[in-house]
């Protein structure tokens, strides 16, 4: 099947007949439905250098797309010295295959119909190199699911699934939200408990833990292996079962192997082993046994703070009254 283009031939200004300039640096996604189709939004940028009235932009659509391969125009409405935001929808038919696109990108989206990579180690295979957003496939080929993909630290081929470094997501979230997976792969994020599962359903994997303080001072922890509910019939009934085993130290400690064996709990959904519910307790969600050395999801404190253990902490490094700065978890195939 011929590869899915998006790309943009400028139409001349009506004015000044030079070629008009698009910024494509927004976010675009892709919106699955039920009939099968994708809807491409697409925030444009006109640059405030244009000229008066209105002109075209030329989309083309090549491949099996809504208009049965036919390329497309969408008019473009230019506004003289006003920066416009338009969303600019296009439903595409993409049978079992969706175009492999690296994050967010200035330039034409024009990419191969490969096949449609599990995770960050495939795409690494595929030639993409690059630290950013890619799509991954856990769940099948229909479903494309954004993901961060570190491709430098110690060799690359990181799947991201948990990152954080500002507070600008909250993390203290029900069932659902950890289940299905939140916030932005370009912004801080967690992937999903059922997305983890599937991914280490299919391959075997390691586990890395970086950590950053607030004096930028860094330390990590690796886990030779790693899985969630690995022989479970239903891996949320099995509670998301985390299992991790083979600790390498990084200068962070181990404060993982406590959590071992242990099922993920959310404020509405207490699976530890403690008479309290440990996520309300720690103000996050996490794979509590009774409670933690271990709080990744906790409050964003902002370094030391009075309250105990409910921060962003880490306690063979820095202890229960130390929120992190940044944390990333993130696994590569074994």
């Amino acid at each position: 099947m011929e590869p899915i283009s998006l790309s943009t031939a400028l139409a001349k200004s009506p004015t000044t007949n030079q070629p008009e300039t698009l910024d494509l640096r927004h976010l675009w996604s892709y919106y699955h439905s039920k009939n099968g189709f994708y809807m491409l939004l697409l925030l444009v940028d006109i640059s405030q250098n244009e000229a008066q009235g209105k002109g075209k932009q030329r989309v083309s659509c090549r491949g099996d797309s809504g208009a049965g391969g036919r390329p497309c125009d969408v008019t473009l409405f230019f506004c003289h010295q006003a920066l416009l935001a338009l969303p600019l929808l296009l439903l595409l038919s993409i049978p079992r295959c969706a175009t492999q696109v690296s994050g967010i990108r200035g330039d034409a989206l024009e990419k191969s119909c490969l096949q449609q990579p599990l995770d960050c180690d495939d795409i690494y295979t595929q030639g993409y190199q690059t630290d950013g957003v890619y799509l991954i496939y856990p769940l099948g080929p229909s479903v494309p699911v954004p993901v961060f993909c570190d491709m430098t630290t110690e060799g690359g081929k990181w799947t991201v699934f948990q990152k954080r470094f500002n507070g600008s997501v909250s993390f203290f979230r029900g069932w659902n939200d950890y289940k299905l997976g939140f916030g932005r792969a370009d912004g801080e994020y967690w992937l999903g408990l059922q997305n983890l599962h599937l991914l280490t359903l299919k391959q075997k994997y390691e586990l890395r833990v970086d950590l950053e303080d607030f004096e930028n001072n860094t330390a990590y922890a690796k886990y030779v292996d790693f899985s969630i509910s690995p022989n479970a019939v239903s891996a949320e009934e099995d509670g998301y079962t985390l299992y991790v085993a083979g600790f390498e130290d990084g200068g962070a400690g181990d404060s993982l192997s406590y959590h071992s064996g242990q099922k993920f709990s959310t404020f509405d959904r207490d699976q530890d082993l403690f008479v309290q519910n440990c996520a309300a307790l720690s103000s996050g969600a996490f794979w509590f046994r009774s409670c933690h050395f271990a709080n990744l999801n906790g409050f964003y404190l902002g370094g030391s703070h009075l309250s105990y253990a409910n921060g962003i902490n880490w306690a063979q490094w820095k202890g229960f009254y130390y929120s992190l700065k940044r944390t990333e978890m993130k696994i590569r195939r074994a």
